[in-house]
């Protein structure tokens, strides 16, 4: 007599209550634990011995796909092999997988040749990396619209010009690898007809100011920041200190900081000139190093929650948020700038240096070799001293 099989139903697996094994024929099981915990195990035979194969738990996998998956295992006994070898030869060829970060490196390099200048390089790198580091270590066959929403959805408004972009250069990444038979089926990064119709339409970009702080009112908030235990107000502060960009600030690592000649360099590919930058480093800033330092577990100087991970995009932000100060942390940038130009007699050149901006033409550039380095050390002291008073 055959044996009968699809014992089960939808309803029954979700309200069977008696502990143990619940046959749906053909070596398929669902297990009801004391608890009330319901899985799906699936048994056959292996060189004459029993063999249990899990296949989920009934909250993540359905009768119909706990079926598929039983009938994919038979399939493979059929074949002569064992399927829980099978599956977990998979999952290690998944970990040695080509992940987004490794290949969108490649992406990168292979654009570049046909890039305007060095800068458009560094940025496409610098987006892609502050931006989209939660993709970065997933094998880029797994990558999917939740993991794009992910990255995006928090800079959706707050940064919508940014996120535009990081979203084309992710497209572009996936596209690629697709050309190279790394993935299948539609991009998770396509905007219209499917990312269209999930996020809504982004504010067009204005030109205007980051909502900025009177520079007067710069000192108490900084003795408040102080007084705050947190990550984020270490690193929000660094970044005042120094009148620095966000994405310099938590991409910052111990390798690039030398406590000897008190400086921070900067990589050019986290510049926003795509040019490197030297950053004096003030007594007030060491001592911030030195805070960060006694909690130090990678390479990153402000480190996130997950291992080897700087602060999330929208840490400082959220400092900022919890001390109900309307401004944006890009705002202290222009806070430092009215008090240069308004207190002190520094030369605006040495103040626009201080922001990484660049200044004068081709020509006057070509005649400036240094970086104004020490000249630089005083302003950013005074400023210090300033930021204390």
């Amino acid at each position: 007599m055959a044996r009968a099989v699809k014992k089960l139903s939808a309803r029954a697996a979700a309200t069977l209550a008696a502990p143990g094994r619940h046959s749906d024929g053909d070596g398929l099981y669902l297990v009801v634990d004391t608890s009330g915990a319901r899985r799906w195990l699936f048994l056959f035979r292996w060189q004459g011995k029993l063999k249990e194969m899990g296949l989920g738990g009934l909250s993540a996998v359905s009768l119909a796909e706990a079926r598929e998956k039983a009938a994919a295992a038979r399939q493979i006994l059929k074949a002569g092999k064992n399927p829980i070898e099978q599956r977990r030869t998979a999952k290690e060829e998944r970990l040695t997988a080509v992940t987004f970060g490794s290949f969108a490196e490649e992406v990168v390099k292979s654009l570049s040749q046909g890039f305007r200048n060095d800068k458009h390089k560094a940025q496409w790198s610098s987006t892609l990396t502050t931006y989209a580091s939660s993709l970065w270590h997933k094998p880029i066959d797994e990558i999917g619209t939740d993991d794009v929403l992910g990255v995006l959805t928090p800079i959706w408004h707050t940064k919508s010009e940014t996120a535009s972009r990081v979203r084309g250069r992710i497209e572009r990444v996936l596209d690629a690898a697709k050309a190279k038979g790394l993935r299948a089926g539609e991009n998770p990064a396509l905007w219209r007809g499917h990312l269209d119709k999930l996020l809504p339409a982004r504010r067009k970009l204005t030109r205007g100011h980051h909502a900025a702080m009177p520079f007067d009112d710069v000192p108490g908030f900084m003795a408040d920041l102080r007084s705050r235990d947190a990550m984020a107000g270490l690193a929000l502060q660094f970044c005042v200190l120094n009148a620095s960009r966000s994405g310099e600030v938590l991409g910052a690592r111990w390798i690039e900081i030398d406590r000897k000649a008190r400086v921070w360099t900067i990589p050019a590919m986290r510049m926003k000139a795509g040019v490197e930058h030297r950053v004096p480093l003030t007594d007030a800033a060491l001592a911030i190093l030195n805070q960060a330092e006694t909690v130090r577990r990678g390479e990153y100087v402000f480190p996130g929650q997950k291992p080897d991970r700087p602060l999330s995009i929208m840490a400082m932000e959220m400092m900022l948020r919890r001390m109900k100060v309307e401004v944006t942390v890009h705002g202290f940038r222009s806070s430092f700038r009215d008090w240069v130009g308004e207190r002190t007699a520094f030369p605006r050149e040495i103040a626009e240096t201080a922001l990484a901006h660049v200044v004068g033409d081709a020509t006057e550039r070509a005649y400036r070799r240094g970086d104004a380095l020490e000249k630089r050390r005083a302003l950013m002291d005074a400023w210090s001293c300033y930021l204390a008073s």
